[in-house]
């Protein structure tokens, strides 16, 4: 049996790639993702590079959907 703690520990010490991370949470934002696949992320990636990624690639997707409002409005087609 491990000590309290030792598995985040464990889980903090993993050593992905920013490619490998990336890819695990684009796939996640599309939400399809192969189970083995799934379950390879999950032995390898660092808890607290997903969630860092999560929330950039949260940012980044609202800053691409409100620009893309503001254009949209702003050429006239929405308008009428």
């Amino acid at each position: 049996m491990s000590r309290p703690g030792q598995d985040l520990k464990d889980a903090v010490s993993r050593k992905a790639s920013l490619g490998q991370t990336v890819s695990a949470v684009a796939w996640s934002f599309f939400g399809v993702r192969r189970g083995k696949d799934h379950e390879n992320d999950m032995a390898k990636l660092n808890p607290v590079h997903v969630i860092i990624a999560g929330v950039l690639g949260a940012a980044v997707f609202v800053l691409m959907l409100v620009l893309l409002v503001r254009w949209v409005v702003g050429s006239g087609v929405a308008g009428g």
